[in-house]
């Protein structure tokens, strides 16, 4: 009995001792993560189907050329810039019940559009707005899951929810080798047109339970499924600094000052927007673009393949959340220091142009344990801000918006379609990347340590202060008996 319950603290956490609180954990688990899930996982799927769609068929029916399908990218990277803060924003203001399924909604029937394109100028318009849409998903989440979980708790549901958009990756390739296969030419359309009709049907229902279950934040939640007592607990097993902790939906110029003053925001927006460049090999499908230029490989092989990437960024993601939760200090850099090495390693072994085949799927296959960067940051951005929710929100939103910002111009520059093969750029970019995470890395665990220090200073102070006053206060007290 003892050794289940190690087990089961160090795969899903603290076990609360109240009946109450293990019932609240069992539901916000079962209702928050499952829609969140669903709806990362619509997510990646339509990303990851355009870049299946590109290399099984698309490219040759739109008469695409040159970097024109990163430039789909960059245009798609741009919406998402331009809707990350406003996205999270809204949180604040429109119950996440309904700004998370509108957003959805929007970006299925987007995803329907895409399958009836005749030109990539219309995939460019398009790719725009799913981009805004999208934006809604990642750092809203985040957001909602720092509103709902303890620090103990925190890093393996955002791995869960990372891997969530992961197994969307792997499930898209899968998908398109069967659509593929199976519905090639049915009704006059190519089968990767078929792909997007698959994904937009998929979308709408999972938007339609977000409607009807999500739970808000703990300070709105209507929930039918919890009760009073679970309501109010919600919010009181997070409080850890009622003086600091900002109310869900307070907006005031307030923020901004909070926010330029100090290092969290400028910290943990370059943390990410350098480290979230590492991923860079799964997200650009560059697997399948290897594959596809030095030929030998059918099409279901060139979609099947590259998702042994996705794969082992899942097992990285889960592993490492899950660690970094079962430590006392609940520390998330050395998650980063594992991911700069494989991808160092993986980079050397691709530039060495005659390593043997074998050794080459090898280092596709390891570069994917860049993924399990983005889980273990943001649970320990959501670490740092959880004094402050609105700021919290802002620096969530901000750290996804500057990796973006970058990655709008990173793929043209080092990882240009015309480069396949060998992309010798893109794996010098690579290894100057992992190294930049890691001093980064530093910075902000420099920081954040500092912090703390400060804080516990200012706290043993504030005691001493006290008890300082209070032989006062009695001796006065005793004088004016007398």
């Amino acid at each position: 009995m003892v050794a289940l319950r190690k087990i089961r603290h160090f795969v899903w956490g603290e076990i609360p001792e109240s009946k109450t609180e293990r019932n609240l954990l069992f539901k916000i688990d079962w209702f928050i993560l499952s829609y969140c899930c669903l709806m990362y996982f619509c997510n990646y799927l339509d990303r990851s189907n355009l870049s299946n769609a590109y290399v099984s068929g698309m490219k040759e029916e739109l008469h695409m050329h040159g970097t024109q399908f990163n430039q789909i990218n960059t245009i798609f990277t741009c919406g998402y810039i331009v809707g990350m803060i406003p996205n999270n924003l809204m949180l604040q203001i429109v119950p996440p019940r309904i700004w998370f399924p509108m957003m959805q909604i929007l970006w299925g029937v987007l995803t329907f559009c895409t399958s009836a394109v005749s030109s990539v100028e219309q995939i460019y318009a398009i790719r725009f707005f799913q981009g805004i849409a999208e934006s809604s998903t990642f750092v809203g989440t985040h957001y909602i899951l720092g509103s709902w979980y303890k620090s103990g708790e925190l890093g393996k549901r955002s791995g869960i929810f990372t891997s969530s958009g992961l197994v969307g990756t792997l499930f898209s390739g899968i998908l398109q080798a069967a659509v593929y296969t199976h519905l090639n030419g049915r009704a006059g359309r190519s089968g990767w047109r078929w792909l997007f009709i698959i994904d937009g049907i998929i979308t709408l229902p999972i938007a339609l339970y977000g409607f009807l279950m999500f739970p808000d934040v703990p300070t709105t939640t209507r929930a039918f499924y919890l009760s009073e007592e679970e309501r109010l607990l919600s919010c009181e097993r997070l409080e850890s600094d009622k003086e600091k902790d900002i109310d869900h939906g307070h907006l005031n110029w307030n923020l901004v000052r909070r926010l330029l003053g100090n290092w969290r925001w400028y910290g943990c927006s370059l943390l990410f927007a350098i480290s979230g460049e590492t991923e860079s090999f799964g997200s650009n499908n560059l697997m399948g673009q290897w594959m596809k230029a030095i030929g030998g490989f059918t099409v279901p092989q060139i979609d099947n393949y590259p998702s042994g990437v996705t794969a082992f960024g899942i097992v990285s993601t889960l592993v490492c959340a899950t660690w970094t939760d079962a430590t006392k200090s609940r520390a998330r850099w050395p998650v980063l220091v594992y991911m700069a090495t494989c991808t160092t390693t993986a980079s050397i072994i691709l530039l060495v142009w005659s390593s043997p085949m074998g050794l080459k799927f090898f280092a596709w296959y390891l570069a994917g344990a860049s993924f399990a960067g983005q889980a273990t940051t943001f649970a320990w951005a959501n670490q740092i801000c959880a004094d402050d929710h609105a700021a919290r929100g802002v620096v969530l939103a901000s750290m996804n918006m500057w990796n973006n910002v970058v990655n709008a111009w990173w793929p043209l520059v080092f990882y240009p379609a015309t480069d396949a093969p060998r992309f010798t750029k893109g794996m010098w970019a690579m290894i100057g990347t992992s190294v930049a995470t890691l001093l980064v890395t530093w910075l902000v665990w420099y920081l954040e340590r500092r912090e703390k220090r400060g804080k516990a200073r200012q706290i043993d102070a504030g005691e001493d202060g006290a008890e300082a006053e209070i032989p006062g206060e009695g001796a006065d007290e005793k004088k004016g008996n007398e």
